[in-house]
């Protein structure tokens, strides 16, 4: 179905008026001004190879910052293991939810691409202070031993050193709220769910999404790593700033390029809110016998917008009470909602229990940045007359994520494709639970792993010995690194996509950020964790410093790991629980013809709203 009318051109509109005809997308994408555009000449592969390229040079300034921040907390600025965990942990947490506000601002006000482009200024701005203060002397404490932090160094960062150092980190997370959230949902607006081509072509976009993340994480976990380590902070990160900016330029030069989807007149959240409070309002008032006389808008009024009503399901049905009409006649977002609105309600919250059986799996993650690195310091590290950074272990993260992405998309699928008739394979839920499963052995072979580290020190007499490197190479931690990156491929790219998959259409960037607060609430609850366990068993352990000591010879890391472990087998029983009773959504497309979903194995059951 074409578009029945034609604006005059405009600066927007010139480039695909100068083609011709040509059939427009289906979907209701439009130029950055709004005006309609021809499937050939914007969106597909060709738009996303921009956002993919982008993703490259973003994941390496970010894991340039990010890989390495512990033992910068650490070296120059002293701070002792728990607390430097956990400042990295409390600032990855922000920099992972602030996505929500980015969201809601993207889809009720600017819209994506605008606020992805007013973010990155923000985001750039933080990379260009951060720079500076690590560059500078005034802004560093003085040096304090050799290596890591010496824990009775008290030549603490001033609070004015400290103050420029965390202004800087949380303008990142700043900008990353407005980046995050958007910049994979425009890449997936580039496909067309209409056109069985571009559908099809929509199914690999986040595996390839993620392979770009992780290949610009490879490049940040190995040389800039290095760098930091043997070079100095200051280059080390000047080039994550450079990337940063790069990423920018490329991304901007892909804007004719792009389809947008047009913003909501109200905020995701506000159409939530409203659907609860009317809902509540009249939990009393009894719902009509027929679905059909609940309050819905005209065909016409979707059809102006290029959207597709959703149609009455039974389940929840207390939100469906927010659509009964009633004698006062008010027609206020607090009174009254469209079976639309309740149903698109509905699917965001029912996703509600698959995001927070993310939550443990996404704390082991933040592991990897602090704890993981941090006894890579105390392990021998050099191999002929090379020394390895600490943080570079986590390029095979990155090493065993590509790989095994590439073997999933291009062998897994279509072999499991022909058993199970799914597209995808398997379901996003059957992949979250296999990446569910090896963070249990992750966890199983990181606290076996730290069990010999400490009975080679303890072999060797440096338990107590503070800066003293335990007689082992730094490669045993080889396969809790490699085990996360394969995990990975299967738990993030499943959460991420689920999370879009699911979200109705005018709630894409919401849906989205879902994934994001994932990482984040892991990584506020592996602060609490990590503290808590601390406390408490430094408490009950006597004269013993507990598990967790800035001395790690002296801590017992393996009964932490596999207290992990056992915190993500009971999650995993909870998982069970939340996938037998999930329903995936029906899948409307195609002029809105539905088609057979597959629900935690079946499809919403479906009441038509209207006639």
């Amino acid at each position: 179905m074409g578009w029945p009318v034609r604006r005059a051109p405009n600066k927007c509109q010139w480039r695909q008026l100068e083609t011709g005809g040509g059939e427009y997308t289906q979907d209701g994408t439009t130029d950055l001004c709004g005006n309609p555009v021809i499937r050939s000449n914007r969106g597909g592969w060709k738009a996303c190879s921009f956002v993919l390229v982008y993703e490259v040079f973003e994941r390496m300034a970010h894991y340039g910052i990010a890989s390495n921040l512990v033992l910068y907390l650490t070296r120059e600025l002293h701070q002792g293991t728990v607390r430097s965990a956990n400042n990295v942990t409390n600032w990855a947490g922000t920099s992972l939810i602030t996505p929500v506000l980015g969201a809601y601002i993207a889809d009720a006000h600017l819209g994506r691409y605008r606020t992805f482009m007013a973010a990155s200024a923000i985001y750039l701005l933080g990379m260009c202070l951060l720079t500076m203060a690590v560059s500078l002397p005034s802004l560093k404490p003085p040096a304090c031993g050799t290596g890591t932090a010496d824990p009775s160094c008290e030549r603490k960062a001033s609070s004015l050193q400290l103050g420029v150092f965390f202004l800087a980190l949380y303008t990142l997370a700043v900008g990353t709220g407005g980046t995050k959230p958007n910049i994979s949902t425009i890449g997936a607006d580039q496909f067309d769910k209409h056109e069985p081509r571009e559908r099809r072509q929509k199914l690999s976009f986040f595996n390839w999404w993620m392979f770009s993340i992780f290949l610009g994480t490879l490049f940040a976990n190995t040389v800039l790593v290095y760098i930091q380590d043997k070079i100095g902070w200051t280059v080390g990160y000047a080039l994550p700033t450079i990337g940063l900016a790069v990423s920018i330029a490329v991304f901007t030069a892909g804007t004719p390029l792009y389809r947008h989807k047009p913003t909501s007149p109200e905020s995701s959240l506000a159409k939530m809110a409203g659907v609860i409070v009317a809902a509540v309002r009249k939990c009393r008032v009894p719902a009509p016998a027929d679905p059909r006389d609940l309050h819905e808008l005209d065909p016409e009024h979707y059809d102006r917008k290029k959207t597709s009503s959703l149609p009455h399901t039974p389940n929840f049905s207390v939100l469906s009470k927010a659509a009964v009409r009633t004698g006062t006649g008010s027609t206020s977002r607090w009174s009254l909602s469209t079976v639309t609105q309740v149903k698109e309600t509905k699917q965001m919250l029912k996703m509600l229990p698959v995001l927070f059986i993310t939550f443990v799996p996404s704390a082991m993650l933040a592991q990897i940045n602090t704890l993981f690195v941090k006894q890579g310091t105390t392990l021998e590290r050099r191999v002929g007359g090379f020394d390895i950074p600490p943080a570079s272990l986590q390029g095979f993260v990155t090493v065993s994520m590509l790989v095994s992405v590439v073997l999933y998309d291009r062998l897994f699928v279509p072999c499991t494709r022909r058993l199970t008739k799914n597209p995808r394979g398997i379901s996003l839920l059957q992949r979250m639970g296999v990446g569910l499963v090896l963070h249990i052995a992750i966890m199983v072979v990181a606290s076996a792993t730290e069990r010999r580290r400490l009975a080679v020190a303890r072999e060797n007499g440096v338990l107590d010995s503070r800066g003293t490197m335990v007689p082992l190479s730094i490669f045993v931690l080889l396969p809790q690194f490699v085990f996360v990156g394969v995990a990975d491929a299967f738990l993030e790219v499943a959460k991420i996509e689920f999370f879009y998959d699911q979200a109705p259409e005018g709630m894409k960037s919401l849906g989205t950020s879902y994934a994001m607060i994932s990482l984040g609430v892991g990584n506020f609850l592996s602060s609490f964790l990590l503290s808590t366990v601390s406390r408490v068993t430094r408490r009950r352990g006597g004269g013993h410093g507990g598990w967790i000591q800035n001395n790690l010879n002296a801590s017992r890391l393996d009964l932490y790991y596999a207290f992990f472990a056992v915190l993500n087998c009971a999650n995993l029983l909870v998982f069970f629980a939340v996938c037998r009773m999930y329903v995936y959504n029906a899948d409307i497309a195609d002029g809105g013809k539905e088609k057979q979903g597959r629900p935690g194995m079946v499809k919403e059951p479906t009441v038509p709203a209207t006639e």
